[in-house]
């Protein structure tokens, strides 16, 4: 049995039906919706659903009876504030590996950033350079992997980019010149990568660093989502620090805004490993950044996906 928690984020969606189809037993761990009501989950058959938050240590020990492998993917990297940061990806952490000692797992992995450490001074990477160190302390046999940015037909980096783009039809900001490097990683190549991993014995108690085809710049990555999407905008350079202070003000107005401050905590420095490592650890081959936009991008209508976004949580 495998358990999944954070099920319903950008690689959860993705990695439970690809294990379903592929004939692993798979179970979630989901919150409840407000006033208790039961979770909405895309999927109903072959997959065990158990209700509960990370907190909720009963639900959590229950999701956690029989099961050999965990999947830890709940984060609030791309919605959460620090304080969001600390209760799931610190202190949930905590509360799962607790769960996977108690039931005498046999594997957890932990989907981390390049980059991380846990004296990087800034706030999304400390976290999850901490997160890292609760694992690898945890007594458990562990797979870390170092991601670059995961993009995908739900992500929340590439796409919010192309939202923004649609709210001026005038400019674009770019916080500083835009050289900082990315390597961005399609969310099914990691999914692949997860799966064929569980049969790499190598790979237990190690830390891997995994990115996509190649890599890019901030500002190439602004232009290839310009030129796919058809939303061609000015690229109009703040200091980083001004355009941190825009997203705060705007944060504190709005319900959700597609940049958050941890955009920033990645775009700070380079942030890439070697590019044959995905293959080499995990026998794929990545697809490239522009041609997997092709097949889902030009089709969007970001205007009104910015509108349901701003105003429904």
């Amino acid at each position: 049995m495998i358990l999944i928690t954070g099920a319903t984020g950008l690689v959860g969606r993705s990695l439970v039906p690809h294990l379903v189809a592929s004939g692993w037993p798979v179970r979630i761990l989901v919150p409840p919706r407000r006033g208790g009501r039961p979770p909405r989950v895309p999927w109903r058959e072959g997959v065990e659903i158990v209700v509960g938050d990370l907190d909720d240590a009963p639900a959590l020990h229950q999701a956690m009876q029989g099961v050999h492998t965990v999947f830890h993917l709940a984060s609030a990297q791309w919605w959460g504030r620090p304080r969001d940061l600390d209760r799931i990806d610190i202190q949930g952490t905590r509360a799962v590996i607790a769960a996977a000692r108690a039931a005498r797992i046999g594997r957890l992995y932990y989907l981390s950033h390049l980059g991380a450490e846990p004296s990087s001074a800034f706030a999304l990477l400390r976290l999850k350079g901490q997160a890292e160190g609760l694992v690898r302390s945890s007594g458990l046999a562990y797979t870390i992997l170092r991601c670059g940015v995961i993009f995908g037909p739900e992500d929340r980096f590439v796409n919010s980019i192309a939202m923004l783009l649609r709210t001026n039809p005038f400019v674009f900001f770019q916080p500083g010149s835009g050289e900082s490097l990315l390597h961005p990683l399609y969310v099914l190549d990691l999914v692949r990568a997860l799966e064929n991993s569980l049969e790499r014995i190598d790979l237990v108690d190690a830390t891997i660093e995994i990115g996509g085809a190649e890599y890019l710049t901030y500002n190439e990555l602004i232009r290839t989502v310009m030129r796919v999407s058809g939303a061609k905008r000015m690229i109009v350079p703040l200091p980083p620090y001004v355009l941190r202070w825009m997203t705060n003000g705007v944060n504190r107005v709005v319900f959700r805004w597609p940049m958050t401050p941890q955009w920033f905590d990645i775009l700070a420095s380079n942030r890439t490993t070697k590019l044959g490592n995905l293959f080499d650890y995990c026998g794929v081959r990545p697809v490239r950044f522009e041609d997997t936009l092709l097949t889902y991008m030009p089709q969007r209508r970001y205007m009104a996906e910015m509108l349901r976004f701003l105003w429904f949580r």
